[in-house]
């Protein structure tokens, strides 16, 4: 029976330069469990191609995200930083999830839905499938937990489906190759090779809403630039952006309670909140009573010191590509030796012939 070791993986789109809620909701944490799990953070380019982007700037994007992961604070030399299309098993292995998940499974997914509209008929098959890639993205390295914010839970949900239908499905060819470990499935105890992957969920889950307007959620998609915070932004145009950012007239309440109603106040509060790392109803106390035009030049001060700091660094980095694709190939190389140990064992269980 085969081990299974504490890994986190996780990925992020080379869609355009990382804004607010992209630091906040995955890259900060990611500096924070490298120094408790073995971590594979990814740049996913092979998902990127559901938007068509033009080729030459898909690879521009794709070292600017790396930049982005060093210059948080992610150690490439502990930890691997590659992007997705130098692995080839991740396409490999989501072609046999593709076997074993169902239609229904991806009909129910929020994220098509959502990005396919009333364009439904019109969109790609890899907008549809991508979540089966997703799934194959984490369980290739046979990953056991994942740091997903609530409106991502799904796609886990989705992965954990696969795995189970798999370990299901060639349970008893898993056993006999002693490649599983013991797994529930209902009443029965099973030979299972890929893991239940747990997300990782923080207690207080911060969702980074637009500038402009607080029920959207803060997006690279959006046409306003002053709708979001981007990492690369100088303190100039950072004060700029809080001090336009969209309000209401009455001036901070006493509790969080008092911000259900008043999504563009709850925003601004719950940046604050997170970039001090306190509770919403801490910072109101500070500053109940007081008008937004006091609160956001403490908002935007306090972004300047926490950002321009990882800005620098992201400059710095950009202006040597050589190192950015030395760190994206020699994460592949490590990366890969672990997907392709994965991709042997699965190739025997399907019953591919090798060798």
């Amino acid at each position: 029976m085969s081990e299974l070791k504490p890994l986190v993986f996780s990925g992020v789109q080379p869609t355009g330069t990382l804004h607010l809620g992209n630091y906040l909701g995955a890259l900060r944490r990611w500096v924070t469990l490298q120094k408790d799990y073995e971590c594979f953070y990814c740049v996913v380019d092979m998902h990127a191609l559901t938007v068509n982007p033009v080729p030459q700037q898909l690879m521009e994007y794709t070292r600017e995200a790396a930049a982005m992961f060093l210059a948080v604070g992610i150690d490439a030399r502990k930890h691997a930083i590659f992007n997705q299309s130098r692995v080839f098993q991740h396409a490999e292995l989501a072609w046999i999830f593709n076997c074993v998940a169902r239609i229904g499974w991806m009909n129910r997914m929020t994220q098509f839905k959502d990005k396919a509209g009333k364009e439904r008929e019109k969109a790609s098959l890899g907008l549809f499938a991508y979540p089966s890639l997703m799934a194959a993205d984490i369980l290739v390295y046979r990953a056991t937990h994942v740091p997903v914010g609530e409106d991502q839970k799904q796609h886990i949900e989705l992965a954990r489906d696969i795995a189970k239908k798999f370990n299901k499905d060639y349970s008893r060819r898993i056993a006999s190759l002693g490649l599983g470990v013991d797994m529930s499935v209902g009443d029965d105890i099973i030979a299972g090779f890929f893991p239940m992957v747990e997300p990782l969920i923080p207690e207080i889950s911060m969702r980074v809403m637009s500038l402009r307007d607080g029920r959207k959620k803060m997006s690279k998609s959006d046409k306003s630039d002053f709708s979001r915070i981007n990492i690369s932004d100088t303190p100039d145009v950072l004060l700029r952006k809080i001090r336009k950012a969209k309000t209401d007239s009455k001036p901070l309440p006493d509790t969080e309670a008092d911000l259900v109603d008043r999504p563009e106040a709850n925003n601004l509060v719950g940046i604050y909140a997170a970039l001090a790392n306190i509770d919403k109803n801490t910072v109101l106390m500070e500053f109940c009573g007081k008008p937004f035009s006091i609160f956001k030049q403490i908002l935007a001060d306090l972004l300047v010191e926490k950002l321009i700091p990882v800005a620098l660094e992201l400059h710095r980095l950009k202006q040597d590509p050589d190192y950015i694709d030395s760190v994206l190939k020699e994460g592949a190389i490590r990366a890969s030796a672990i997907a392709e140990k994965t991709m042997k064992q699965v190739r025997d269980i399907v019953g591919f012939l090798q060798g």
